[in-house]
């Protein structure tokens, strides 16, 4: 198994934090947000290799990072070749750019590279082998309802299958929301370009391709129970950062 961190964005909702900056890079008590996700990576034998996409504008960024990461030789930092949001190619355009370089189909964990949690991998990963034909991904139940309006949706069943997923409703019909985090089996993976031929379907969020695949074939969900955020805005790297130092998220 191999994981992909997507960290190739511009972070333009957090400007001016991230004018010159990368948000993964961002700091949380001390460490980078990227820092505690390699971190549960690098606790997982099953991970052979860390996969961080980035772009040409930030790349030196994430090269410096990496030489003072415990376990770097594991990881690799990848240049899309983008330089602004103009020319960016997207979550899932970075996906179809790292897969198709691969030499030969393999399972991937994906990763948004601006998410912050604080549960290990292990019951993810545990989870989604038991499955290995089906993608599995990690959901969080939020507390207000109305709060699921700004993500992407889902229910389960009883025995934790996706039943729907809906990205963004108006009418949220669960509390549940999809993290990015995702297990594909190579046979997601290689969907991927199926999914890209349609020019209907968008390149810029993950969300839609998740959608799609639930429509292909079973899917399921991982509840994850402890804190969560998804680094999109100044107040959610506030609240991030106040969780971090033991604060209770409002």
């Amino acid at each position: 198994m191999k994981a992909l961190i997507l960290a190739a964005g511009y972070g333009t909702r957090l400007y001016p934090y991230t004018k010159n900056f990368p948000k993964p890079l961002l700091e949380i008590s001390g460490k980078p947000i990227i820092g505690y996700l390699v971190d549960k990576l690098l606790a997982e034998k099953a991970v052979s290799e860390i996969i961080v996409v980035t772009n040409a504008r930030f790349h030196r960024n994430f090269t410096a990072w990496k030489k003072g990461v415990r376990g770097r030789s594991r990881i690799t930092i990848v240049n899309d070749g983008t330089r602004s949001p103009d020319d960016k190619l997207g979550a899932i355009g970075d996906m179809e750019f790292v897969f198709r370089k691969q030499r030969r189909a393999a399972d991937f964990l994906v990763l948004g590279g601006d998410n912050f949690f604080k549960e290990p991998l292990d019951g993810f990963i545990s989870s989604a082998r038991r499955r290995t034909d089906a993608v599995t991904i990690g959901v969080f139940r939020l507390k207000d309802r109305a709060e699921a309006r700004n993500f992407g949706v889902v229910e389960l069943d009883r025995s934790g299958r996706v039943v729907s997923f809906e990205e963004k409703p108006a009418a949220p019909r669960s509390n549940l929301i999809g993290m990015c985090l995702y297990y594909l089996p190579a046979r997601g993976t290689g969907l991927l370009a199926r999914y890209l031929a349609d020019p209907a379907n968008t390149r810029d969020t993950i969300g839609s391709y998740i959608r799609w695949l639930s429509r292909q074939g079973k899917m399921y969900g991982h509840v994850f129970k402890q804190s969560w955020y998804d680094i999109g805005s100044l107040n959610s790297y506030k609240e991030a950062r106040k969780t971090a130092k033991g604060e209770t998220r409002k």
